[in-house]
C-alpha cells in the first residue's frame, strides 16, 4: 500500500474522521492540526516528525548493503531494497528513541537491522505466495529464481545481524533478546496465516493472534527497541509496546475494511481483492459468526464462484448484517486501547505528538 506520509498534515485536515476517533482525541486532549514537520517544545525544535525521520533514515539506508560477488546472489538481495518501501518499522524505532532522548547512532544500526529483517520476510513470503510482483517490480524469485531468492533472503537476514552487532555492549543483550523474540513471532504468524488457508473454521481470537504475530509485534518491538536505546524505564517500554501492538491490529482492521469498502482509486487496489481470494479477514469471520445457517450456506456458495461476479453479493451480505459498521467500531476499540497506552507513557505530552499524529494518519487513511 502506498502511504503518502509527506501529506500527513493535509490528510489529517481533510479526512472525514469518524466521530469516535474525534471523541478519543478530544478526551485525551490531543491536537489534530500539529505540523508534521517538527514539534516545538520550550521554544526549541527538538523532535522530528515521521516524515523527517523517514528522510534521515533513507539517507542512511539507501546504500549498497552487500559485496559485489557472487553477483547474482547480491544483485538479488539488493533488488527488493531498490524498490523503496514505507520504512514504517525502522522509523518507529527512531521515534521510540527520540521520545526519551536524542537519537543515538545505535538506533540507526537497529533500524537498519529491522528493515533488512522485514525485507527478508517479504522475499520468503513472496516465494510462499507465488507472488509475481512486489512494489510494482518483479519479485526476487520471479527475476532470479527461487533458489537464489532463498539465499538472498538468508544473506539479508545475516546482514541485519551484522548491523545489530555494532550496538554498544551496554544495550546489545536487551536489543538482541527482543529482536530475536520478535523474529520468531513473525515466523509463527506467517505459519498460522498459511495454516488458516486450509482451516475451514478460524475463530476471531485465533485470527487476532495471527495478525498480532505476523504484523503487530514488529511495530511494537520497533518502538520498544528505540525506547531501550533512549533509556526508557520498563513501564514506559511496555506502554509503547502495547501502543504499537494495538495500533497494528487497528491498522489491519482498517486494511480489511478498505479492501471491501474503500475507494479503489484512493486505496490503490481493486475492490474486493480479499473476497476474490477467499481470504479470511475480520469481515468474513464476523459474517460467519452472525449469519444464520441458511445465510452461511449461501455465503459459502457465493465464495465458491471463481470470478469477480461474487464480489458485490458478498458486499451486500456484509452490509445486510452491518459488518461495515462493526469493523469501524472494532478498529476504534483497538485504536483507543493503543492511545490509552501512549497516554500512560510517562513523558511530557509534547514528546508524544509525532506518534499521535502518525497513529491518526494510519488509522483514518482511505488509501
Amino acid at each position: 500500500m502506498n502511504l503518502k506520509f509527506e501529506n500527513i498534515k493535509q490528510n489529517n485536515a481533510h479526512m472525514n474522521q469518524d466521530n469516535s476517533v474525534q471523541e478519543i482525541y478530544h478526551k485525551k486532549n490531543i491536537g489534530l492540526n500539529n505540523s508534521p514537520s517538527q514539534v516545538v517544545e520550550n521554544g526549541k525544535n527538538c523532535l522530528h516528525s515521521f516524515r523527517d525521520l523517514s528522510r534521515l533514515f533513507e539517507k542512511r539506508f539507501n546504500v549498497s548493503h552487500f559485496p559485489k560477488e557472487p553477483e547474482k546472489l547480491y544483485d538479488a538481495a539488493q533488488h527488493l531494497l531498490t524498490a523503496g518501501g514505507k520504512r514504517i518499522r525502522p522509523v518507529m524505532c527512531l521515534m521510540g528513541n527520540e521520545m526519551f532522548e536524542e537519537i543515538k547512532e545505535d538506533a540507526y544500526y537497529v533500524a537498519v537491522a529491522i528493515e533488512l529483517f522485514h525485507n527478508f520476510t517479504l522475499i520468503h513470503d513472496d516465494i510462499m505466495d507465488k507472488a509475481p510482483l512486489r512494489r510494482g517490480m518483479e519479485t526476487v524469485h520471479t527475476k532470479y529464481g527461487e533458489s537464489t531468492a532463498l539465499l538472498a533472503g538468508d544473506v539479508m537476514l545475516v546482514t541485519g545481524y551484522e548491523s545489530l552487532q555494532k550496538v554498544h555492549i551496554d544495550y546489545l543483550p536487551r536489543i538482541l533478546s527482543l529482536f530475536n523474540k520478535t523474529a520468531k513471532e513473525v515466523c509463527e504468524g506467517q505459519q498460522l496465516d498459511m495454516d488458516f488457508e486450509k482451516t475451514p473454521d478460524v475463530s476471531f481470537d485465533d485470527y487476532v493472534k495471527m495478525i498480532t504475530l505476523k504484523t503487530s509485534v514488529a511495530l511494537a518491538a520497533s518502538l520498544q527497541l528505540g525506547a531501550i536505546l533512549g533509556g526508557a524505564g520498563k513501564g514506559n517500554q511496555e506502554h509503547l509496546y502495547e501502543f504499537g501492538k494495538n495500533l497494528g491490529i487497528a491498522f489491519q482492521v482498517q486494511d480489511d475494511y478498505l479492501d471491501a469498502f474503500g475507494d479503489p482509486e484512493k486505496f490503490g487496489k481493486k475492490q474486493g481483492g480479499d473476497i476474490m481470494a477467499n481470504k479470511k479477514t475480520f469481515l468474513l469471520l464476523q459474517a460467519m459468526k452472525v449469519l444464520s445457517a441458511v445465510q452461511q450456506k449461501e455465503l459459502d456458495r457465493i465464495l465458491s464462484i471463481k470470478d469477480e461476479s461474487k464480489i458485490q453479493p458478498v458486499l451486500d451480505i456484509y452490509k445486510s448484517c452491518n459488518i461495515d459498521q462493526w469493523a469501524k467500531e472494532l478498529k476504534h476499540k483497538y485504536f483507543s486501547i493503543a492511545m490509552d497506552h501512549l497516554e500512560e507513557t510517562a513523558v511530557v505530552s509534547s514528546r508524544k505528538k509525532p506518534l499521535e499524529e502518525l497513529a491518526l494518519f494510519l488509522i483514518e487513511r482511505d488509501m
